[in-house]
């Protein structure tokens, strides 16, 4: 059997698209490792053969299929052998508009319709063995946010609904959950990739301290698309129940989140009434809520909770950033180190430094 090289997945369906295709996965047909380190390739897959090339360190992975032996998303046997078709291989794929391939020459090879997928804008998995692997769930989600313009197909999230019924999704780790979370969040509509998992039963499943936040997942649709993910994460979060600091607390110890997806929306959480029932003419009031929120060592963080407060308040209150980012401005730039000089006592030095920054705002808000 002569040995074939396939471009597949994402690079085929951006390309159709007209997206800038960023990643580039190959398969190989009728190959053994045998023969792909005879060409030079460096191995690197653990639980199937995945090779480096020699020259451009891209992978390339042996035509392979799969069963499910445990339940769960680690819980597959794989067989990388000569004899497995493109075909085969593009069957375990879990999107028909990922299972595509384009051979060496240019050929496009479609055997399960993704090209057709593409063309009416619909996310449909290829085959039943999309139930066998809950990561997919995510994954589908995550496709949604990606290009809103698509919609699932029903079939699919009848199917998903079976999966979690049946406690797949209940096998997944936190480090997993939140690669995907994490990603559909910096995607193009994030609220589409929740709609999705409410749609299917998952939401209440994965995020159950989220359950019934309908106004969190309206929120996100108000991103720009400079937002970071801090801020998106903890959109999610506001107006929210007293508890909710210690749930807050409870997703991301269990989820692993960075530490600055955390900590925002813990403050977010403490902050946000305050923020906005802030008069703009109480000095006193706004350099208080800069010193519980550390505004004055950690700027970029208040600015990102006043950026939040604003997303999910939307029009139902003054937007309060400005007179706060003007206090917290003028705050800063006391000159500390001169009022230390000039102090009698060093018990003196952060009563006068407070004073200072309050006449600061004073002035600022009346010059």
């Amino acid at each position: 059997m002569a040995v074939k090289v396939y471009t597949v997945g994402g690079a085929v369906r951006d390309r159709m698209l007209g997206l800038e295709v960023e990643d580039r996965d190959y398969v190989v047909v009728g190959a053994t490792p045998e023969d792909m380190l005879a060409r030079g390739f460096k191995p690197v897959g653990k639980d199937f053969p995945v090779f480096l090339h020699p020259e451009t360190h891209e992978e390339y992975a042996l035509a392979r299929t799969e069963r499910k032996s445990a339940p769960g998303y680690k819980g597959f046997v794989f067989h990388a052998d000569p004899d497995v078709t493109l075909e085969q291989d593009l069957r375990r794929r879990d999107l028909t508009i990922n299972a595509m391939a384009l051979s060496e020459d240019g050929e496009l090879v479609d055997p399960w319709g993704g090209r057709a997928d593409l063309e009416r804008r619909w996310l449909r998995h290829v085959s039943p063995a999309f139930a066998e692997d809950p990561v997919r769930i995510l994954r589908l989600a995550r496709f949604a946010a990606r290009f809103p313009a698509f919609e699932v197909a029903p079939d699919t999230v009848e199917l998903c609904r079976r999966m979690v019924v049946q406690g797949e999704v209940d096998a997944l780790v936190a480090e997993r959950v939140w690669q995907e979370l994490s990603r559909g969040l910096v995607a193009r509509a994030p609220q589409r990739m929740f709609e999705v998992l409410q749609a299917c039963g998952a939401f209440d499943r994965l995020l159950p301290e989220l359950a019934g936040r309908e106004g969190g997942i309206e929120a996100l649709a108000r991103l720009d698309d400079t937002d970071p993910l801090s801020v998106r994460w903890a959109c999610l979060w506001p107006p929210a129940p007293p508890q909710a600091e210690r749930q807050a607390v409870a997703v991301a110890t269990r989820l692993r989140l960075p530490n600055d997806c955390r900590e925002l929306s813990v403050l977010v959480l403490r902050e946000y009434g305050a923020v906005l029932a802030l008069s703009a003419r109480d000095a006193g009031a706004q350099l208080a809520l800069i010193e519980r929120s550390d505004g004055l060592r950690r700027p970029e963080r208040f600015a990102e909770l006043l950026r939040v407060v604003r997303i999910c308040a939307g029009d139902v209150a003054a937007d309060p950033s400005g007179c706060l980012l003007r206090a917290l401005a003028v705050a800063r730039a006391v000159d500390a180190g001169a009022i230390a000089r000039d102090a009698p006592m060093r018990s003196e030095i952060p009563k006068r430094v407070r004073a200072a920054r309050l006449v600061a705002i004073e002035r600022a808000i009346d010059p």
